[in-house]
């Protein structure tokens, strides 16, 4: 059996490959059949019965998530019409009701979505490997042609893929939180040049902020002359020495001093948290 071999580097960057149901019933598997080129020759020809599922995506010539191939099928029993669904070490079972395939008005093939299960029926364990069998809507001819012979039906096209259990679904999702935690938004300011907002996750410890990998002193931030002129302090603040809080450097601020509001804290590294900078999303 030959493969459809094809060059990577001959795709367009870019490159997808996200057919609809009614694509592949027409333009790969119709083709197939009649032995014509397919847009693109992405699907190799892979008898998907002499392997088990996980060593299919080696077989690919395409595909991250998802894999695609043309498969023949053989029969189960010699004068029977049902398919040989074993492989090496276990067994495809179909679940559900099979789909009908429309092009426009027209019925063109049939999809039918089966799970693989280890072992052997009927002790047989699920697992989370499934594929999405097409076939056409006249694959009777083929079945009629092939009487006498173990040969089903000459192809079909398989979609194959691992469905994430709860698990890594939950993996998934606190990987991809962990990855935008840090957010850069770009914003201008009077001089319309492009600066960077920090924008940190949702806490409201200011401690663990500081014990952030990504929260270093923010002294670059503010250079020793810098006056903090966007809190509204009452006109004495109690216990500090300090009367006029008009212009109040950073120099000034004593160190733990909070205000009622909790605007800002500095501690004795003198890091300061300015709403106006960080903003808690």
């Amino acid at each position: 059996m030959e493969r459809n071999t094809s060059s990577k580097s001959d795709l367009p960057p870019g490159f997808r490959f996200h057919p609809t149901d009614e694509e592949l019933i027409m333009f790969y598997l119709k083709n197939q059949a009649k032995s014509k080129p397919c847009p693109v020759s992405i699907i190799p020809e892979v008898d998907i019965y002499k392997f088990d599922p996980w060593q299919l995506p080696d077989k690919a010539e395409f595909g991250e998530n998802e894999w695609y191939f043309f498969s023949p099928r053989d029969r189960k029993y010699p004068n029977g019409v049902r398919p040989n669904r074993a492989t090496v070490s276990g067994y495809w079972k179909a679940t559900g009701t099979d789909k009908a395939i429309h092009s426009g008005s027209k019925y063109v093939g049939v999809k039918k979505a089966l799970v693989f299960y280890n072992g052997r029926p009927p002790k047989g364990v699920k697992t989370n490997w499934i594929m999405h069998e097409y076939r056409l809507s006249d694959s009777h001819k083929q079945i009629k042609k092939h009487n006498g012979s173990m040969r089903l039906d000459d192809w079909v096209l398989c979609r194959i893929y691992k469905k994430k259990n709860s698990a890594e679904k939950i993996l998934d999702h606190k990987v991809e939180e962990s990855n935008t935690q840090i957010d850069r938004v770009g914003y201008s300011n009077d001089d319309s040049e492009s600066q960077e907002l920090l924008k940190f996750p949702k806490t409201g410890s200011y401690s663990r902020l500081l014990e952030l990998d990504y929260m270093g002193p923010v002294s670059h931030l503010l250079n020793e002359n810098t006056y903090i002129s966007s809190f509204d302090f009452p006109n004495t603040i109690a216990n500090t020495g300090i009367e006029d809080v008009e212009k109040l450097q950073l120099g000034d601020i004593p160190y733990n001093y909070s205000t009622e509001s909790g605007n800002f804290q500095v501690n004795q590294n003198g890091i300061l948290m300015n709403p106006m900078v960080y903003q808690f999303q």
